[in-house]
């Protein structure tokens, strides 16, 4: 089994280049899955789920070339509508192929998806949203297995809650579908945008990404396109708290601020500086003397992302004063707080609140990663803590972080990837 070890207070410096974004490279791999021509993509990240995925659409028929940070996808070859359930379970993005198989042939087969066990996260708003553009769905012990009768049919749909993912696949879907959809309380994240831009690029219309309001004019048929990935804010967002935390001076480049700020005003909140060149798409932190406790709260985007909480939240462990940290997203996404308490955390738990008093010191443990952004909650805090941190299940790190040791290691941190 592999470990990540790190020996805590080092001081960080130097400058780290971010990778393409891993929740806007999933869903427009699988846009590729709408076209019978070649797609290519660049800044891929060389992520396990980006692999998984890769043989998701091989095992349905797609060509799949991949060479540095290049992707060249070829569907002509596709013709298995039915994702095989050893690749559906290892991750939840695997349901946004739904939305393509269904307006290309009219027919898909899906398990159950698996991901990270950070809340129940049904897949109800993909189904019945894709039932309005005139699906019959039907579920049972194998899966999920969606048909439609000809070409899917352009509707209303509003999603009670903005599902990122509902928001993709029923954007991808409704791209091919005849007529007009139009999604209201859509999700307005940049991998949203990053998508539709893709999907356009493609040769679908489709306007209002990025607004609660997307309207897609249905089209017969989708071309080829090449497309170069955005720049992973969450990425961007955990070193950034890693120079925080130890109060270093470190330069993020390849990223849009304007995807992080509000991120970037609770680190300035927090008393760390942080210096914006858009131009130059770099953000630098320095981290400030004291660290200050400030209070969050997550909310879909422009609000805080769920995605940087439990990375906050380990910042925020050696705040001088208490923090108030809300999860409004996912229900069980408070499990890095076990881990953390190993190393000398005092966090109280109640309901959808963390109550963080901050400690002087945190120190170093044996801790294991129970999902992607714990991980990188776990690893922060070790950058911080007195002595040597351990940290298991390595394999929540692998989906979502590219090079993290390599990375680490250019910024200064004692990190080592072991065999234990």
């Amino acid at each position: 089994m592999e470990k990540i070890v790190v020996s805590g207070q080092q001081k960080l410096s130097g400058e780290v280049a971010i990778s393409g974004a891993k929740n806007a490279v999933l869903p427009i791999i699988v846009a590729t899955l709408l076209t019978e021509d070649q797609c290519t993509l660049y800044d891929v990240p060389h992520l396990a789920d980006v692999q998984t995925i890769s043989e998701v659409l091989q095992s349905l028929g797609a060509g799949v070339n991949y060479h540095g940070h290049t992707m060249v996808i070829d569907g002509a070859g596709v013709s298995q509508t039915e994702a095989p359930y050893e690749y559906v379970q290892k991750m939840r993005a695997s349901v946004l192929i739904m939305g393509p198989l269904l307006a290309r042939f009219g027919k898909v087969n899906l398990s159950m998806p698996g991901g990270c066990a950070i809340g129940t996260r049904p897949i109800d708003l993909h189904l019945k949203g894709l039932e309005l553009l005139g699906a019959t769905i039907h579920i049972d012990e194998d899966g999920v297995h969606a048909e439609s009768d000809g070409r899917l049919k352009g509707n209303d749909i509003f999603l009670r809650v903005p599902s990122v993912g509902a928001t993709e696949n029923l954007m991808m879907a409704a791209s091919l579908a005849e007529g007009c959809t139009r999604i209201e309380n859509a999700a307005e994240e940049p991998e949203i945008v990053d998508l539709a831009n893709m999907l356009n690029a493609m040769g679908a219309d489709i306007r209002g990404a990025g607004t609660s309001m997307i309207r897609i004019n249905g089209v017969p048929r989708l071309h080829g396109a090449a497309h170069t990935i955005i720049p992973d804010r969450i990425e961007a967002g955990s070193y950034l708290l890693a120079g925080a935390i130890t109060k270093s001076r470190i330069k993020v480049t390849n990223c849009i601020a304007e995807h992080l700020r509000p991120v970037l005003d609770k680190i300035i909140e927090s008393g760390a500086e942080v210096i914006v060149n858009e131009e130059a798409m770099t953000v630098e932190v320095i981290g400030g003397e004291h660290i200050l406790p400030v209070d969050i709260k997550t909310m879909p985007y422009p609000g805080f992302p769920t995605d940087m909480q439990s990375q906050f939240m380990a910042y925020m462990c050696m705040a001088e004063g208490a923090s108030h940290f809300t999860e409004t997203i996912f229900e069980n996404r408070f499990m890095h707080v076990d881990e953390l308490r190993k190393m000398g955390a005092n966090i109280q738990i109640d309901g959808k609140n963390a109550f963080v008093n901050g400690v002087p010191s945190l120190y170093g443990a044996d801790v294991k990663a129970t999902d992607l952004r714990a991980g990188a909650a776990l690893l922060i805090a070790a950058l911080a803590a007195q002595g040597e941190t351990t940290i298991g299940q390595l394999h929540h790190l692998d989906r979502g972080y590219e090079d993290l040791i390599g990375k680490f290691r250019q910024l200064g941190a004692k990190i080592q990837r072991v065999e234990m």
